[in-house]
């Protein structure tokens, strides 16, 4: 929501008549002086929306107000254009209205523009939040991530490595509702105040690393390049197996951590829906890109979401540090997954970022059957791995 500033106003006084904590003000406006606002300085109102309201025959202010749970001066200030003592039966008011309610529209097949309307739609609501760039996919396509909170502690997440693994998009992108409903509402999630968490820690998440592949998966492929997918395909339009980028490379094999011996063992040894690991470590854009996201940001702590298998993977060669063991037990209990420490598997992004950074870091399969998972499991992944959602920002 957006309010013009008057002559006296200022950010802290928007937070006392808003009940918004100032921190989210302040990183909403930040191009603003926080303590002598212009008059006419368009300011955002983080998690409100603006509501047209029609006025009934007795409705006043103090009334509406107070109906509301909102202070008058609240609507004076939306409604400057407005002479207010001249309102009458049927004109009509802005009012500010709190958001309670995710706005996310996740419980559907969620291929890349869904995500675009969604980060969109938080960004309008939620302007504390940063959305960086990072890059460009095979075709093209912006590679997200929305940057959360603040402090040295470092936590990053992502999704969609797999093509046709992409509710882990939907997931990702629910939990980022929830935190941001919970900052702006001083509410918990599992018990946890999440203000602090906004204070103290640094959360990245890229919530589709493979735009190109999930398209792909539920929307078949383009017109320009249908010829070249078919054929990598073994002349097949189902695509509900790919796993792949556009190319035909696994992305989830395309790092080096001991790439060689996936490469020598792979059957695979030209594109395919998946499990090829390329030519090279790092030859795919995609891959590149979270490579050098991870080598500049230098997190503290790295969760990927896969599917399925309602278990994760926390260790690689010995080389994850003593934490990563109680991490994992408390993941195990707050979600009943099973905690496997090691599997005979390289080059995959959990790997190299423990052996680069020694840093912990964690596979999570969420699920059971066969992917693509249905979308009827997404109330149920949902439930069981809340819990490590969070944990990840405050262990």
């Amino acid at each position: 929501m957006e309010v013009m500033a008057r002559n006296g106003d200022t950010l802290s006084y928007y937070s006392r008549l808003f009940m918004i904590p100032f921190q989210l003000l302040a990183d909403s406006n930040r191009n603003c002086d926080q303590d002598g606002l212009k008059v006419g300085d368009c300011i955002h109102i983080p998690g409100f929306q603006a509501e047209t309201l029609h006025l009934k025959e007795g409705d006043a202010l103090w009334k509406i107000a107070g109906s509301r749970n909102i202070s008058v001066d609240s609507l004076l200030l939306l409604n400057q254009k407005v002479n207010i003592n001249e309102l009458g039966t049927g004109d009509e008011i802005i009012a500010p209205k709190r958001i309670l309610q995710n706005l996310v529209n996740v419980r559907k097949k969620y291929d890349y523009q869904s995500l675009l309307n969604d980060i969109e739609n938080l960004k309008k609501h939620y302007p504390f939040i940063k959305i960086n760039t990072l890059g460009k996919s095979v075709l093209g396509n912006d590679v997200h991530e929305i940057r959360i909170g603040h402090g040295s502690k470092k936590v990053h997440m992502n999704g969609s490595f797999h093509a046709n693994e992409w509710i882990t998009s939907a997931i990702l992108m629910s939990y980022v509702n929830d935190f941001l409903l919970a900052i702006t509402n001083g509410g918990k999630i599992n018990n946890i105040d999440i203000l602090p968490i906004y204070r103290n820690v640094d959360i990245s998440i890229v919530p589709m690393v493979n735009p190109d592949g999930v398209n792909l998966v539920l929307n078949g492929p383009p017109d320009h390049i249908s010829r070249e997918v078919v054929a990598i395909n073994g002349g097949s339009t189902d695509f509900t197996g790919w796993k792949a980028n556009i190319n035909g490379v696994d992305l989830n094999n395309q790092f080096p951590a001991f790439w060689e011996i996936e490469k020598n063992r792979k059957e695979p040894k030209s594109p395919a829906p998946r499990d090829y690991p390329g030519e090279a470590p790092l030859t795919e854009p995609e891959a590149q890109i979270m490579a050098k996201l991870a080598k500049e940001e230098k997190f503290n702590r790295m969760i990927a979401f896969h599917t399925q298998g309602k278990e994760f993977y926390w260790g690689y060669e010995n080389f994850e540090p003593s934490e990563s063991a109680f991490i994992a037990t408390e993941f195990s209990r707050l979600s009943g997954y099973k905690a496997v420490q090691n599997v005979d598997s390289h080059a995959g992004y959990k790997d190299w970022f423990i052996q680069e950074f020694r840093q912990p870091g964690f596979t999570l399969e969420l699920g059971k059957g066969i992917n693509p998972l249905p979308l009827s499991q997404f109330d149920d992944i949902y439930k069981d791995v809340l819990g490590i959602f969070v944990a990840s920002l405050y262990l």
